[in-house]
């Protein structure tokens, strides 16, 4: 048994100034992902800075039309709120595809971007593992890789982010509010997450101290077109061997605004930037998504007992694709 210093804050700028007067503190919310890492080992924080009390449990529609998602509220109430499913539907998909129904009830907003990678490697604190231990190495690489990255890889690190709910988010363009010691600041979705290079051990952009207290999903996403699938080994209860998010829109038979991300493959929600822009302006045809699919899987390096990853994730996007925008009508 390890013993850490327990603190309920108030108010975020309580929750912040405990958490830099404890070197080693942790925020607690939901608990679903920081407890079990606790129990292995993996985590151990000599303070637990409680926010799961603090008023940001709410979903409040902004006067420009934006949907503040209070970073408290719980992943089972937000796929279920009306106005997500109505205007950003691949969201509400993506919640309900991860986990269970009983973590959902508990697990929030926030702490799903923050939750660490399921890596068995990262999990056991008796296997070399960089992300946990800088310098031990990545016993991935030569062992066992099957549900590992193929996209954005580093000598260092091949583990995947398990977050559904973020690679619906980066389609969506939506954006992280944070509060911290330097005070308040917004970041893309699809930039909080890093990519490992040759600090694995950082998962996110997030500054010491700083606190997550919302997410913002913009109002031009609102209504569009957009679904979320995701492969996995069973039906439920399962992390994404590969996962799409399309967010799509098709004016006069050619693609105006397309979102696109995948999960599954990378050590972040991988923005699929390359195929968005061989889209833009294009026909919403089977052929053009296929070349712009390609062109991002292009980037692609798998190991060898994960390659099957490639023309797995590029199926489930031509399907999200051509679901979403059937091709126009022959003249």
């Amino acid at each position: 048994m390890r013993s850490f210093d327990y603190v309920r804050a108030r108010t975020a700028e309580e929750a912040v100034e405990a958490f830099t007067t404890h070197p080693g503190a942790r925020y607690l919310a939901g608990g679903t992902n920081l407890v079990d890492l606790m129990k292995l080992g993996v985590e151990r924080p000599t303070a637990l800075i409680d926010v799961s009390r603090l008023p940001l449990d709410r979903l409040e529609e902004l006067p420009d039309g934006t949907l503040r998602v209070g970073a408290t509220v719980r992943n089972s109430d937000l796929a279920a709120h009306p106005l997500v499913r109505d205007r950003y539907p691949v969201l509400s998909q993506a919640l309900l595809a991860g986990a269970s129904g009983q973590l959902r009830n508990v697990a929030t907003t926030g702490g799903n971007l923050l939750q660490r990678t399921r890596c068995t490697y990262f999990q056991d604190p008796g296997k070399p593992c960089n992300k946990r231990e800088p310098g031990s190495g990545c016993g991935a690489l030569a062992g066992v890789h099957r549900d590992h990255a193929v996209l954005g890889t580093s000598p260092h690190c091949v583990a995947t982010h398990p977050s559904d709910m973020a690679v619906a988010l980066a389609a969506l363009d939506a954006r992280v509010e944070l509060y911290g010691p330097e005070g308040t600041r917004t970041v893309d979705v699809s930039d909080f997450h890093r990519l490992p290079e040759d600090r694995p051990e950082r998962d996110t952009e997030i500054r010491h101290g700083e606190l997550i207290t919302g997410v913002l999903l913009p109002a031009a996403a609102a209504g569009a077109p957009s679904a979320y699938r995701k492969a996995r080994d069973r039906a439920s209860y399962a992390f994404a061997l590969a996962s799409v998010a399309v967010v799509i829109r098709v004016a006069g038979g050619r693609v105006s605004r397309v979102g696109l991300a995948f999960g599954g493959l990378a050590h972040r929600p991988w923005r699929a930037r390359v195929a968005e822009a061989a889209l833009l302006g294009e026909p919403a045809a089977a052929g053009v998504f296929a070349s712009a699919v390609d062109l991002e899987l292009a980037a692609a390096r798998p190991l060898p007992d994960n390659a099957y990853k490639v023309p797995l994730a590029r199926n489930l996007a031509l399907d999200v694709l051509t679901r979403l925008a059937p091709a126009p009508a022959p003249l």
